[in-house]
């Protein structure tokens, strides 16, 4: 993600960010969608403004809550562009991305039914191209949170960040093999590897400003990062950025970019714009 403030590692107060975006699609006749592009119930409680998707022309929506807890908005585009756009407050704890190097991996057979799903391979994380590979390069670490971050520390590493490399049909192991990517394929690479050794991972998409860092000089975008379950609970890694960052916005999750994508269309679309703003601001 871009911009922001630069405050210190840890601000140890709550903040206020305003996040939210402009995206224009044009389509040629009649075409539905869904969209991605609400903040995740886990985060509604924090929301101090609320929050629509807007449309323009004026379009009818609706709203239902997809398998894996996300808020879909459905919508028919008409013939020509739409832009959709938000723009909302949301409160933040001001801390970094929570460090638990006790947490301890599950033996499969320990696991909750629901977290079964986030072992096996998807569209974008194929575990059955990596797994030996997984075990020869992973297999002799210790089972928990200091085999996850050695994953993490092998992505970050491994591939190198651009988005002139950004490719919407990369999958993990073509990562693997190209040594290159966006945000999407260093989470999708990590995950797969911690599939394979038994560690169940999800995808997270939304809002990261740069909170806490130099802010970057390319543009806003959303992000992607990844949840692993440790000692009985999901933890935030980042593959992308391998470090703990502060106002991360959780939109939504799922097995990989496939169940998280911003919209999908059942026709063809066109990008004609698209910005993403998430900044820290002063509650004054």
């Amino acid at each position: 993600m871009r911009r922001g403030n630069l405050v210190g590692a840890t601000t140890g107060f709550s903040m206020l960010i305003r996040a939210g975006y402009r995206i224009v699609l044009g389509v040629n006749v009649p075409t539905a969608m869904t969209a991605l592009l609400k903040v995740h119930p886990s985060r509604h409680g924090d929301l101090r403004t609320p929050e629509q998707v807007l449309t323009s022309p004026a379009i009818e929506q609706h709203d239902y809550i997809d398998q894996f807890g996300n808020i879909c908005t459905r919508m028919t585009l008409p013939p020509g562009d739409t832009v959709l756009s938000c723009d909302l407050l949301v409160e933040d704890s001001g801390e970094p991305d929570r460090q638990s190097p006790d947490a301890e991996q599950h033996p499969v057979h320990d696991l909750p039914d629901d977290v079964l799903v986030y072992l096996l391979g998807s569209r974008y994380c194929e575990t059955d191209r990596m797994s030996s590979m997984a075990w020869n390069m992973f297999g002799h670490l210790e089972p928990g949170w200091s085999r996850v971050q050695a994953i993490v520390d092998y992505a970050h590493r491994h591939m190198k960040y651009g988005y002139e490399h950004a490719d919407a049909t990369r999958t993990a192991f073509e990562g693997h093999v190209q040594q290159v990517g966006v945000c999407r394929d260093f989470a999708h690479l990590a995950i797969t590897l911690c599939r394979c050794l038994n560690i169940p991972a999800r995808y997270c998409s939304g809002y990261l400003g740069d909170i806490g860092v130099p802010p970057a000089p390319t543009p806003m975008d959303f992000h992607a990062w990844f949840d692993v379950y440790l000692g009985g609970e999901w933890h935030v890694f980042d593959a992308r950025h391998n470090k703990p960052r502060i106002g991360r916005i959780l939109m939504a999750r799922g097995r990989d970019a496939t169940d998280t994508a911003l919209t999908t269309t059942f026709g063809p679309v066109w990008l004609n714009g698209f910005s993403v703003h998430t900044d820290q601001i002063d509650e004054a």
